[in-house]
């Protein structure tokens, strides 16, 4: 390969991939809404002449460049979050700006900026002749991953019969390769009270001040240490092989957390004892732990016990914007993987090919991964334009020399994964 040619041929196409994400984000495109974003990139697809451009019954857009029968898939979610308080932009977040340097706008970062260097890295891939005989080059524009990370993975594999043999994941990574990240999962807790008159308190029984005395015990559970002494021993003690077989893949990741996020609660009226109270629990996980781990270690929690609390995990069951209810766990498991694999020295090779030596970490947030490799065993590559910073906040932005050098390093891939 010319590296120097597929260089200069990305950035021939800096102006191409500008205009093309900033139509994609003109529009608004929150998870269970991305139509707009779909139809666009579809639009796009074949205007580039993708061999194969096809929308699944999920709404996620596919295009194919080749025809073998080895996938390597390119994968970016295009749904965004909202705008939060408007009064925090200092631009409009779907109109956007462009400068020299940079493009604002919801979403051109997290991450509908990874798709158009995906769609143009296929393109420069066939204008040079890159993809391999037995190769098909798959790129994907997914959806409702703000939502329920990896629920369109979990459709393309076993409905849409789709499994390639590896998928570069293109949410931004801060211009370095990124090989895992934690898990997570939505966790409920519930417990019971008896309600009567506020005037005495003695006859009931507050379901509220049952939870005060758990919620205590899930921040401690976040808190503490791991000492022999400690009796509710913290999430930090999955860092030592003594309680973890995969302690260096956790130090790697990092410590898992839990934090309360949401509650609930049932009354007869403000002037009666709570009968009922309820919490959500946002839980990180690193390597070594799992949904049932993590189930279990909250309803070992003394207070839990005490309350006979139910501890259960979230369904998400939100219709995509075709309408298609896709119901699944609120489970996104944890993966990560060995820097010595084929599919991370290729994508390590591209880049020190074209621009240097790579730097090889982690994301802090999930992705689709969850369920490429979390669940189906499908290794995973992180490459993405964009900083990880930029999701999910106000006068959100990229860079337009991140666009080309992803389309770049995208083109080289599959050429030396094959060699």
């Amino acid at each position: 390969m010319n590296f120097e040619k597929i260089k200069q041929a990305a950035e021939g196409y800096e102006k191409d991939m500008t205009a093309f994400l900033r139509a994609i984000v003109r529009n608004p495109g929150e998870s269970c809404d991305e139509k707009a974003h779909i139809d666009t990139i579809a639009a796009e697809m074949k205007k580039l002449n993708f061999d194969e451009v096809l929308i699944d019954p999920q709404g996620n857009v596919i295009g194919y460049m080749g025809t073998g029968s080895r996938i390597i898939a390119y994968d970016a979610h295009i749904d965004t979050v909202g705008i939060g308080n408007p009064a925090n932009w200092k631009f409009d977040p779907y109109e956007g700006y462009e400068n020299d340097t940079e493009i604002g706008g919801r979403g051109v970062s997290d991450q509908c900026g990874g798709l158009v260097s995906s769609v143009y890295g296929a393109k420069i891939m066939k204008d040079f002749g890159l993809i391999p005989e037995d190769c098909k080059i798959m790129v994907t524009g997914t959806v409702q991953e703000e939502d329920c990370d990896g629920l369109c993975w979990q459709y393309i594999i076993n409905e849409d019969k789709v499994r390639p043999e590896f998928v570069v994941i293109t949410e931004p990574t801060n211009n370095k390769i990124y090989r895992g990240h934690r898990g997570r999962m939505e966790i409920r807790v519930d417990v019971d009270g008896i309600s009567c008159h506020g005037s005495a308190p003695e006859r009931g029984e507050n379901a509220i001040y049952k939870m005060a005395e758990i919620l205590l015990q899930v921040q401690a559970l976040n808190e503490n240490d791991a000492n022999d002494n400690t009796e509710i021993k913290g999430l930090v003690k999955m860092l030592d092989q003594k309680y973890n077989s995969q302690w260096r893949e956790a130090n790697f990741l990092g410590r898992g957390t839990v934090t309360t996020s949401e509650i609930f609660f049932s009354s007869p009226s403000r002037c009666a004892v709570a009968d009922s109270c309820s919490v959500s629990l946002d839980r990180r996980m690193t390597a070594g732990e799992t949904w049932e781990s993590c189930l279990e270690e909250i309803r070992q929690l003394p207070a839990a016990k005490k309350y006979g609390a139910k501890v259960s995990m979230y369904k998400y069951d939100r219709p995509s914007y075709t309408g298609l209810v896709y119901e699944t766990e609120c489970y996104f498991p944890t993966w990560v993987i060995p820097e010595d694999h084929p599919a991370c020295q290729a994508v390590a090779e591209a880049f020190d090919s074209v621009y240097g030596n790579p730097e090889i970490d982690k994301w802090t947030f999930s992705t689709n991964g969850v369920s490429i490799m979390g669940r189906e065993g499908i290794p995973c590559i992180g490459l993405g334009p964009g900083k990880e910073e930029e999701a999910h906040a106000p006068n959100e932005k990229t860079w337009k020399a991140d666009l080309v050098q992803c389309a770049a390093v995208y083109a080289c891939v599959p050429t030396l994964y094959f060699k």
